[in-house]
């Protein structure tokens, strides 16, 4: 799947993509340059965010000398 750069620097999510990734008109998008590529990250309000670990399963252990006397 391949898009094509407009002379105004736009370009059209295809869609295919659009149906996989549920994105929106209006929607603010991070660009990062990564690798010799371009990474397109959807910008989330922090009330989106609620819960998005649930179920994560967290571990973590501590070193013995995680702490200054």
């Amino acid at each position: 799947m391949s898009v094509t750069l407009s002379s105004k620097y736009q370009f059209v999510i295809p869609r295919e993509v659009r149906k996989t990734f549920p994105v929106h008109p209006g929607e603010k998008f991070e660009i990062i340059p990564y690798a010799g590529h371009l990474e397109i990250i959807p910008v989330k309000k922090i009330e989106d965010m609620r819960g998005f670990l649930k179920g994560a399963k967290i571990i973590f252990q501590r070193e013995k000398k995680d702490r200054i006397l």
